[in-house]
């Protein structure tokens, strides 16, 4: 039986823009997008019947629940460590100097695709990194979702540690990527206090979380000169 990675690269831009919006912050905006989200999956048929359901029990979870509840869960998942951080190279390079160099040589494969990202935005945020994938031919964005494997089964495993329905997102996307989905031993985080300290003033900057934790993190990943779109 041929495993996933044998199988063909499927076209799933609308599927990758939902998923990079359901990982977004769940203001009044992103929860009025559900039933598009729903319907562009289930139209594109890019992901297993399985996955599918697991994304339907996220979405509904998201649209029935209190907002201001869905927001504060929303904040103390992935902003509060670095485990369920949605920023990629907090899981490769951590407070290392590698890491901005990365952040430029990931920023100008965006501009190289005719994508820029606004003032401040960083380019390692998974829902920019999959609204470029989206732009990409199947063959490439399996790709590069396959380069980033062990990341999403990173996780996807502290996701369902913590019981999380948000772990759907991260198997479906090992699922585009032709990888299964594996639980991994989680790393020991620092207590939370000590993973908030900021750096000395003249030693760089913090990269243990935001500068402002729980302030939203709106994706404008745009193409120059046309208005940002996050689900066509």
């Amino acid at each position: 039986m041929l495993g996933l990675s044998k199988s063909k690269p499927v076209a799933a831009p609308g599927s990758l823009r939902v998923l990079a919006a359901l990982l977004g912050y769940p203001d009044t905006a992103m929860r009025s997008c559900l039933p598009e989200m729903c319907a562009i999956l289930r139209h594109e048929g890019a992901l297993s019947l399985e996955r599918q359901a697991e994304l339907d029990g996220l979405i509904a979870a998201l649209g029935n629940a209190e907002p201001l509840e869905t927001e504060a869960d929303y904040v103390e998942l992935f902003d509060r460590g670095r485990a369920t951080s949605l920023h990629l190279f907090e899981h490769v390079h951590g407070d290392s100097r590698d890491r901005g160099p990365a952040m430029i040589d990931l920023a100008q494969t965006y501009e190289k695709a005719g994508l820029y990202l606004a003032p401040g935005e960083l380019p390692d945020y998974l829902p920019v990194v999959l609204e470029f994938v989206s732009t990409q031919p199947p063959r490439e964005a399996r790709a590069f979702l396959g380069e980033m494997a062990h990341i999403f089964n990173a996780l996807f495993s502290a996701l369902q540690e913590r019981a999380s329905p948000y772990a759907s997102v991260l198997g479906a996307l090992l699922e585009l990527a032709g990888e299964q989905a594996q639980a991994v031993k989680p790393v020991a985080e620092p207590p939370l206090d000590e993973s908030w300290i900021e750096p000395p003033v003249f030693d760089g900057c913090s990269s243990k979380g935001q500068s402002r934790p729980g302030q939203p993190q709106p994706i404008h990943l745009v193409r120059k000169n046309t208005k940002t779109r996050v689900i066509a």
